[in-house]
């Protein structure tokens, strides 16, 4: 009997847990199986009584719920209170910014994938689409990256006049102010495509339409101000830029000592109220050539003009640069790149309030401001001039990796090199992935504050190590430099982008679980929200409301991962039909053990989790793999489950699955409390890890896709631009595979007559007249082998100068 009695109350328990039942649910069970097990332990009628009135004690304190808030809730909110970390104003309003969109699935532990599938189908509309086919293919034909980079340092006038007329700098502008008004989806579009040609122009063209003026305007600008700009800004009359980082304040923008001092002074001949700035700013993107610049700074009102309070908070306003004391013009030189970015000073710049952001309303709001929009322009610019980048590495690595032979095979076919093109293949395929879903959430109305983070991290990041397998392919193809080289450029401005906009390393070690675990999390936010509230009856409701719910999610993932775990996650229920099926239910198993892990992290380290970079980074990294493979999932389906894919889909998912078991290791093996680090193994790997990386025949697969001409290979591409011009580097790339496919079998006749001695020349040409005058090939195969050996050596050839053709300028 006692037997049974613990099958029943161990399956009432996993039951309860595992459907995350109410606190309700729990009593009830109370209420059954407690005098179930005292009446079968035979126990005296005295003892009997005692555990009724304990049992109803328990119900009573927990079922009601003023005696649960009296003795239980309020007791935890003042622990609570004490060990929640410090959180400064403007971690706080970063904190606050933004919206939890797929992060907050994943956060549940049990992500709803038909809201996935049910989200629209990613893609431009017929009129964005046109834009890209015929005015940004019109701006990358006019695109020399060597010329742009060497010798001018900047891009020729035609092409910024071309940038300026055909709307670029106003993509995010609405129409009724002469914009393009285009999705987020086509921003990002265009800017992959450019950024395919150039990092330059590609920079060029996104920052007007990322963080800066614009965007700001559109949000928060005053009627007035967005009359009086948003035409000029569209129509590339005003250049803009946005001045935040100095010289001492780079990731801690809190610390800027840039300051304005609200005064009354003269402005166009009249004495108005007004500020008075001074600013030293560093790294400032178009700012030598902006004429309206955007600048963050702190406000003071020492005279208290406005009011009692004098620290005011940072600000933003916009800084026509011809006004007296505005210095521009002096350019940094990031690695090599064009794109104009230098430093901006000013000095006793005055003025009128009616410069502020949105107005005199928006003073002291300056970083949450900064915040909403920084979420929508990382979730778009930086990931789609990755993904440009990247999918230039992989049409060019794999046509390289097929003309260029050695040991009479193609260097591609080497099982190294064929290692090196895998992981260029499916790091692409991840971070297409990643960048259509994210900008899919702008355009579904999201500020997606979290994602946005992973996307631009883990798309600079694999970024970097696509640009440097590209560059190991080529060999020394990729090392010299030269008009012919596609590469090198982008392999030295790979780390711009992982610098900018957040920092990797602070992207990673702070901000995407950091920032995720209390905003995307169901219940933190809310215990965070209740124990702040000075209101004491509503944040003992609020508190007691979200506490208890937080126990019963945590148990819930608890048994859920567990279970799992035992299964393999087999028994879940997701969306049918192979070969996806598995993959979703592997995903559905760690997101339940990454939502117990975060909660076990936070509640055992408590504040000092803050501190913990390397193991926050970790958790981050489990989330962020469980977003991209969730990325990789909805690609796959929208692009209609194409079969030849599938090599690159299983790369990808393999990879991100694994990456999702190596970072919950390293999160094991590091967990400062050695008990709950034991109890968190079981959980999440009852039957120890095996999950692999992608096997060598997957990485064979995804190379042979990119080694020859087809459909996956063209949808793995797919958007960026080539010049289909046998003088252009890329072009001829182009060529040159289509050639030595189609010349495959003239090679293969003439090495059998070289084995059988037919053919005596070793120079190529002259062995293609020979084979000719033999009569082993007619006329017309022999023009056809001689362009092929011109194809071949023009791609594999590189660039050499005279010395002073090396000398910029030149």
């Amino acid at each position: 009997m006692a037997i049974t009695i613990t099958v029943v109350v161990l399956t009432v328990f996993l039951l309860l847990a595992f459907f995350r039942s109410s606190i309700w649910g729990w009593l009830f069970a109370f209420l059954v199986l407690v005098p179930m097990i005292a009446i079968e332990s035979r126990i005296s009628d005295g003892a009997l009584k005692n555990i009724y009135l304990a049992l109803a004690i328990f119900v009573l304190v927990f079922g009601v719920p003023y005696l649960r808030r009296l003795l239980i809730s309020n007791f935890i909110l003042k622990i609570f209170r004490k060990i929640l970390p410090q959180v400064s104003q403007t971690e706080q309003e970063a904190l606050d910014a933004g919206t939890v969109w797929w992060d907050g699935e994943l956060f549940s532990g049990r992500p709803r994938w038909s809201k996935l599938l049910d989200m629209p189908k990613t893609g431009l509309s017929e009129r964005e689409q046109a834009f890209v086919d015929n005015e940004v293919e019109t701006l990358c034909g006019m695109l020399d990256d060597w010329d742009i980079t060497h010798t001018r340092q900047d891009l020729p006038p035609e092409v910024w006049q071309y940038i300026k007329d055909k709307g670029f700098f106003g993509m995010i502008i609405p129409q009724e102010y002469g914009g393009l008004e285009f999705s987020a989806q086509a921003h990002s579009a265009v800017v992959t495509k450019v950024a395919s040609r150039s990092g330059t122009a590609g920079v060029t063209v996104m920052v007007p339409n990322s963080l800066g003026p614009a965007e700001l305007l559109l949000k928060y600008g005053t009627a007035e101000q967005k009359d009086k700009y948003l035409n000029r800004l569209a129509k590339g009359l005003e250049v803009p830029c946005f001045a935040l980082t100095g010289p001492f304040a780079g990731s801690d923008a809190g610390a800027i000592p840039d300051s304005g001092v609200v005064c009354h002074g003269e402005f166009n001949g009249q004495q108005v109220l007004g500020i008075r700035l001074n600013w030293e700013k560093r790294y400032i993107t178009l700012a030598p050539v902006a004429t309206l610049l955007g600048l963050a700074f702190k406000l003071y009102d020492p005279e208290h003009l406005l009011g009692a309070e004098e620290s005011l908070g940072i600000t933003l306003a916009l800084i026509p640069t011809d006004l007296p004391g505005v210095q521009t013009g002096r350019r940094h030189f990031p690695l090599n790149s064009a794109f104009l970015n230098g430093p901006t000073v000013g000095k006793d710049v005055f003025i009128p309030m009616d410069y502020i952001i949105g107005g005199m309303t928006r003073i002291g709001q300056g970083w949450r401001m900064l915040m909403d929009c920084l979420s929508v322009g990382r979730s778009i610019s930086l990931p789609a001039s990755a993904v440009g980048g990247a999918k230039l590495a992989v049409r060019s690595s794999g046509a390289y990796g097929r003309v260029r032979k050695q040991f009479h095979m193609p260097v591609g076919k080497f099982e190294g090199v064929e290692e090196a093109l895998a992981r260029i293949g499916g790091n692409t395929y991840v971070m297409d992935a990643a960048r259509r879903m994210t900008a899919l959430a702008v355009d579904l109305g999201e500020k997606p504050s979290v994602v946005s983070a992973i996307a631009k991290y883990h798309c600079t990041e694999r970024g970097r190590m696509v640009i440097n397998d590209a560059m190991d392919v080529h060999g020394g193809k990729g090392i010299c430099m030269g008009p012919d080289n596609y590469l090198a450029r982008m392999y030295q401005q790979t780390p711009i982008g992982i610098t900018v906009e957040g920092a990797n390393i602070l992207t990673r070690s702070l901000m995407i679980f950091g920032q995720g675990a209390v905003r995307s999390h169901p219940y933190v936010l809310k215990e965070m929200q209740a124990a702040h509230n000075q209101n004491a009856e509503r944040a003992s409701l609020d508190f007691d409301r979200a506490f208890f719910a937080h126990i019963s999610f945590s148990l819930s993932n608890a048994v859920r991962s567990v279970l799992y775990g035992l299964s393999g996650g087999r028994l879940i229920y997701v969306p049918t039909g192979a070969p996806t099926h598995r993959y979703y239910q592997l995903l559905t198993r760690y997101a339940a053990s990454f939502a117990f892990a975060a909660d076990i992290a936070m509640a055992v380290l408590g504040g000092g989790l803050k501190r913990k970079e390397k193991l926050s980074a970790r958790l981050g990294d489990v989330l962020s793999n469980l977003y991209l493979c969730s990325a990789v999932l909805k690609k796959f389906e929208d692009d209609g489950r194409p079969q030849a894919d599938e090599p690159l889909l299983h790369w990808a998912m393999e990879d991100g699955l694994y990456r999702i078991q190596t970072a919950f290791d390293g999160v094991l093996q590091n967990f400062p409390n050695r008990l709950f680090a034991l109890l968190l193994r079981v959980v999440i790997f009852p039957l120890g890890q095996c999950r692999k990386p992608p096997s060598d025949d997957r990485g064979h697969q995804v190379a042979a896709l990119m080694l020859t001409p087809g459909s996956a290979r063209d949808r793995l591409t797919a958007g960026m631009y080539i010049k289909h011009d046998e003088q252009d580097a890329v072009g001829a790339l182009e060529a040159a595979l289509a050639s030595t496919l189609a010349c495959e079998p003239l090679q293969a006749r003439l090495e059998h007559a070289v084995k059988n001695h037919k053919l005596k020349e070793r120079d190529e040409m002259l062995r293609i007249a020979e084979a000719r005058e033999a009569g082993l090939i007619n006329p017309e195969e022999a023009i056809q082998l001689e362009r092929d050996y011109m194809l071949r050596r023009k791609v594999i050839m590189v660039d050499d100068f005279a010395s002073g053709q090396l000398q910029a300028g030149k």
